[in-house]
């Protein structure tokens, strides 16, 4: 057995996609009583390992080189700077279709749309968001930047866990927070109010969805196991994606079993919302339009300068 290392983030939604790789194990790696722990699908010559961490800790290590992992969860917005060692799987992005990231304030705060945004951001107002790197941050810049306040000087952002930022907009320490994950549906459970959805900007900008997670795999795959290599990893990512969507009852008690510090996965209304928007029918495959939306995302960062000149690469 070949054993391979996928990173992803601790959000619902690439658990979710991924644990059918693994089987039914708790947060411990023990397997659930009843349940041998096996993958719920045929893995092959591959076995899987997974590990969660924070996006923006993962698209910092891909960008610094690190070869911990064969398969990661980056933020579309850092793809352009890892093309030459990632390709893209069809499989396992996440897309905003009409809905994405959020800009929010206090209920109290004089911020009422994006150009009022941009006045206080460009006057010196802090910006709390979940990292530099993240396509959150790149959407709002390309927002910002056709804002009637564009080219003055640029905001102050604080960068901080995506689950502390609600709490620093809440007490003042920042004018404005950038939510993703599902903070971007509880927000109002802290008194704060939204200003921009970046997945309406952009659908009104393009009439596409918005590009927010992929899952990439190292290229050197087929060198290391074979050709045709990466090919028979995607269809596996493929297939654990299907498995999870197709059998959701499960899913979700993977879920509460390891919602330690996540109430809100106790929550199956709001689970069952946020899945229907983060693991839809693009993540399972992005098809043509998922591709012409990274198309489109890269062409206008890398002519704002955000990026450079990037053909997406996808496999699957």
């Amino acid at each position: 057995m070949i054993t391979l290392r996928l990173a992803h983030s601790p959000d619902s939604d690439d658990l979710v996609m991924w644990w059918p790789l693994t089987g039914m194990r708790d947060a411990s790696g023990e397997p659930v009583p009843g349940t041998r722990g096996e993958p719920a699908i045929d893995t092959g010559r591959f076995r899987f390992v997974t590990r969660g961490d924070d996006v923006e800790t993962l698209n910092k290590a891909a960008l610094a080189g690190d070869e911990s992992f064969d398969i990661t969860a980056i933020s579309a917005a850092a793809y352009p700077r890892l093309a030459d060692k990632w390709l893209i799987t069809a499989c396992g992005g996440s897309f905003g279709e009409g809905y994405g990231p959020k800009v929010v304030v206090r209920e109290d705060s004089r911020i009422r749309d994006l150009d009022s945004l941009a006045a206080v951001l460009r006057g010196g107002g802090v910006l709390a968001i979940p990292g530099r790197n993240t396509t959150a941050f790149l959407t709002l810049s390309l927002a910002l930047s056709a804002s009637s306040h564009a080219g003055e000087t640029l905001p102050r952002v604080d960068e901080l866990p995506f689950a502390e930022i609600p709490g620093a907009v809440a007490e003042g320490r920042a004018a404005a927070g950038l939510l993703i994950h599902e903070a971007q549906l509880t927000f109002a459970d802290l008194g704060l109010r939204p200003v921009l959805d970046l997945g309406q900007w952009w659908d009104g900008q393009t009439l596409l969805p918005l590009p927010l997670g992929l899952n990439v795999i190292r290229r050197d795959l087929d060198a290391r196991f074979g050709d045709g290599a990466c090919d028979e990893v995607a269809l596996l990512l493929h297939a654990s994606v299907h498995h999870a969507r197709t059998n959701l009852d499960d899913s979700k008690r993977y879920l509460r079993l390891h919602a330690a510090g996540r109430e809100e996965w106790h929550d199956d209304a709001l689970v069952d919302r946020y899945l229907s928007m983060y693991v839809s029918d693009l993540t399972e495959d992005m098809g043509e339009r998922g591709r012409n939306a990274l198309r489109e995302l890269y062409g206008r960062a890398s002519a704002a300068g955000l990026c450079p000149p990037t053909d997406p690469e996808v496999i699957g």
